[in-house]
């Protein structure tokens, strides 16, 4: 993969997963005054250190793009882990405070508006890149962009089935928010491989 296919893939997916630790802390603070009393200690608690990974995630991500591809592709695994750990919080936030129903729902739809919005924006960088290279080269390209918002249409349409339903718990919600994750990251990789294809490399910086 060239170093600018490897680096629009990389920041999609960073960027997908930081808008959606934004999104469900963003949801759950707004209801934080909703929890009870002997509950509040440990939801600030959570909530607290669901901040602190978010940050350590952000600040990873930002530090291993600008150090380049080798430093992107060996520190991955490592962002990877990261989330899982924030996903993690975000589990034991609705078993020991956020039981309430009303609540899981709430961040399921805002971190669902989140993943949509970076369905689309990971398409229209993809699709910017393809406007740049010749239409003789760019079929494989053109063609992983559609499918790429073609998922999307899709998996939008899956979860707003799960959000009308209304009384899921957070395991299936977060089931089908995974499942929604690992459709993106492989429709970001196939266009990114597509675009190494179309593009040939070039030196210097990815421009």
């Amino acid at each position: 993969m060239t170093e600018q296919s490897s680096m629009h893939a990389y920041l999609n997916w960073t960027k997908q997963r930081i808008d959606e630790m934004d999104a469900t802390l963003a949801s759950l603070e707004a209801k934080a005054g909703q929890v009870t009393a002997e509950s509040k200690t440990k939801a600030g608690q959570v909530l607290a250190d669901m901040k602190k990974r978010r940050d350590e995630f952000q600040a990873k991500a930002m530090a291993q793009a600008q150090a380049g591809e080798a430093a992107m592709q060996a520190g991955k695994a490592q962002l990877e882990t990261q989330w899982q750990g924030f996903e993690a919080q975000v589990t034991s936030y609705f078993d020991t405070v956020g039981k309430q129903i009303g609540q899981q729902q709430a961040t399921f739809r805002d971190v669902a508006v989140a993943q949509a919005k970076a369905w689309r924006e990971a398409a229209e960088t993809f699709q910017g890149e393809a406007a740049k290279i010749a239409t003789a080269r760019r079929a494989d390209l053109d063609t992983a962009v559609r499918q790429m918002k073609a998922d999307a249409v899709e998996v939008e349409a899956r979860l707003q089935k799960l959000k009308q339903a209304g009384s899921e718990s957070w395991t299936a919600l977060g089931a089908a928010l995974a499942e929604s994750r690992k459709t993106f990251d492989r429709a970001n990789q196939n266009a990114a491989d597509a675009l190494t294809v179309a593009a040939p490399a070039k030196t210097g910086s990815p421009g």
